[in-house]
């Protein structure tokens, strides 16, 4: 099958992308160019291309984060690529929701967390690329960009490449929370842009209790909304992703705190 021969699927997929490559040069630009050359009337979707620069555990957060939202069937690309153009795998992987296209290099193991791969395979087929001599240093352009045009324009993912175990595809080791005697032990697992310290704890762990988190030597109230504080006063909660948060009223609790990421704490609830 040449590279420009277009399929017809029985729905046009959505295809969401994310990435470190920021706004200011053409990346992202190119990279919807290239799909707008196999359907130029698929719907994208940035989700964000503002996360640090090679920061595989914050592009997992964010992923893992918003694929709940999408149609089943989406195909959610994810370049956030140290690694590229080395022996590193790129991959695709089919999951309940949908599909997803990236290297492999754990910026997915959150999605597959919550929802296990179905299948993966290796993006060997040539015949699905921009070019059969990819960029070393550009493979969302060359390979995950095309790839993943033509599985949301209908290509099946047997056809993009060699089957893979899904048990064999790199775990990112964040560490899980843990239940103790007296609550859960976590640890920070990714910083928004308000500063606002998210944990990897669940928020149903201290739902319908009464509870404060203990972190780098201080006691933080647990409440329900921001303003449960006086402004510049720490307050912890459940955020809208659904994890527990430190955060600072008008504030920012990074800073403020100096609490860091994988920065251990404990929820303690009665």
């Amino acid at each position: 099958m040449s590279n420009n021969q277009n399929l017809v699927a029985p729905q046009a997929r959505v295809l969401t992308l994310l990435s470190d490559f920021g706004d200011r040069d053409v990346y992202v630009g190119v990279m919807k160019g290239v799909i707008a050359q196999i359907n130029p009337k698929l719907t994208i979707v940035d989700l964000t291309h503002q996360i640090p620069p090679q920061d595989i555990v914050a592009a997992r957060f964010c992923l893992m984060n918003a694929y709940p939202y999408f149609p089943v069937e989406t195909v959610h690309v994810a370049v956030v690529d140290p690694g590229v153009g080395s022996r590193r795998r790129a991959i695709a992987v089919e999951f309940a929701q949908g599909f997803l296209v990236g290297p492999d290099n754990g910026i997915f193991s959150g999605v597959l967390s919550q929802s296990p791969a179905i299948a993966a395979v290796e993006l060997t087929n040539l015949n699905y690329w921009r070019t059969q001599e990819p960029s070393k240093t550009f493979h969302g352009r060359d390979i995950f960009a095309p790839v993943a045009a033509h599985l949301a324009n209908g290509v099946s993912l047997e056809q993009l490449g060699q089957e893979i175990d899904p048990a064999t595809l790199v775990q990112l080791d964040i560490g899980n929370c843990k239940e103790t005697a007296t609550g859960v032990m976590g640890c920070i697992q990714y910083i928004d842009r308000f500063g606002n310290l998210v944990s990897n704890i669940p928020g149903s762990y201290v739902q319908g209790k009464t509870w404060f988190v203990q972190a780098v030597g201080l006691t933080i109230p647990g409440g329900e909304t921001y303003s449960d504080v006086e402004t510049g006063e720490a307050i912890a909660l459940v955020g809208s992703h659904g994890w527990v948060e430190i955060a600072i009223n008008s504030g920012n609790a990074h800073l403020q705190l100096q609490i860091k990421l994988q920065e251990a704490l404990s929820v303690i609830s009665h």
